[in-house]
């Protein structure tokens, strides 16, 4: 298959890119302050810019798409405290359908709950704080918060699968959590019980000596363990698993990269760990039945 080369146009460096559910386009995160959409479509047309979302004040660090079940939309956070979310009507317009002003420093993460939950955004920022906005059925929003999540700065937020262990899909009661990363090299795990969100573990162990970059939680799929991926400045994977409720987490060191870990994320099946760490060094990686991890491939920038 022929590598395609898509051409962005911005005028700074590029932090973040997100597929849309269909595959068929890509948002971007740049410094120079702006959100590009881009096609990315059939392989012998050219990519081209379709929008280019203005509205923030400093550097974009992420995007994410929601479900496409809440139509187009796309949330963008950045280094001036701003969560944005953006709608696309039906002639192609965008336009910012909520403007989050609440934090007082750099919105660092930002991630959509799963689509049965509701179109809801938890974003995590340098004021130590978690924030949770909920779109209500009028379209105006809600925002719950986690105060102190990690008071040093929380870097890094991933949503539980909305099936609990074990059950079959539409069936019992749908899964509240979030798991966090921060500045202070540890992992938290939150539940949303009785109407507030509650610390549920703190993951705190000697293996991340440094900030947790980006943590992302398993997909499910019928497996009898929860599984969490976080990723550190310090170069290491740590897998952490956990059995049924009341069970506590146990962390194995996947592997040491020697330089930061930037990204994880778990391919849809759930068996593929795709992590990006150094400058431009990309791989996915699988556990054996061993339970070892082995390299499946390398991505060339």
């Amino acid at each position: 298959m022929a590598s395609k080369k898509v051409e962005l146009d911005h005028k700074d460096m590029v932090h973040d890119s997100a597929i849309d559910y269909y595959g068929k386009r890509l948002a971007t995160a740049s410094s120079d302050t702006t959100v590009k959409i881009v096609s990315i479509g059939a392989a012998t047309a050219p990519s081209q810019v379709l929008a280019t979302l203005s509205g923030h004040y400093g550097p974009v660090w992420r995007v994410a798409w929601a479900h496409p079940k809440y139509g187009t939309v796309l949330a963008s956070c950045g280094y001036d405290g701003r969560v944005i979310v953006w709608k696309e009507d039906a002639r192609g317009n965008w336009s910012q359908v909520h403007v989050f002003t609440d934090h007082k420093s750099s919105v660092n993460s930002i991630a959509w709950a799963p689509y049965e939950v509701g179109l809801c955004l938890a974003c995590a920022s340098s004021d130590g704080r978690i924030s949770i906005l909920t779109m209500r059925a009028d379209g105006g929003w809600d925002t719950s918060t986690i105060e102190r999540a990690h008071p040093v700065g929380a870097t890094a937020i991933s949503w539980a699968p909305a099936t609990a262990l074990g059950s079959l899909a539409g069936s019992g009661e749908l899964v509240y959590k979030l798991v966090s990363g921060g500045f202070d090299a540890v992992v938290k795990v939150w539940g949303f019980v009785n109407g507030s969100w509650k610390l549920e573990s703190a993951l705190i162990s000697d293996m991340h000596t440094d900030c947790v970059r980006d943590v992302a939680w398993a997909p499910v799929l019928g497996l009898a363990k929860s599984t969490i991926a976080s990723g550190s400045q310090d170069g290491k994977v740590i897998i952490w698993t956990k059995g049924k409720d009341g069970d506590k987490w146990e962390g194995k060191l996947m592997r040491d990269f020697g330089s930061p870990v930037w990204r994880v994320s778990w391919s849809l099946t759930g068996n593929i760990l795709s992590i990006a760490a150094g400058e431009n060094n990309i791989t996915l990686w699988k556990e054996g039945s061993d339970g070892q991890w082995e390299e499946v491939m390398k991505v060339e920038p």
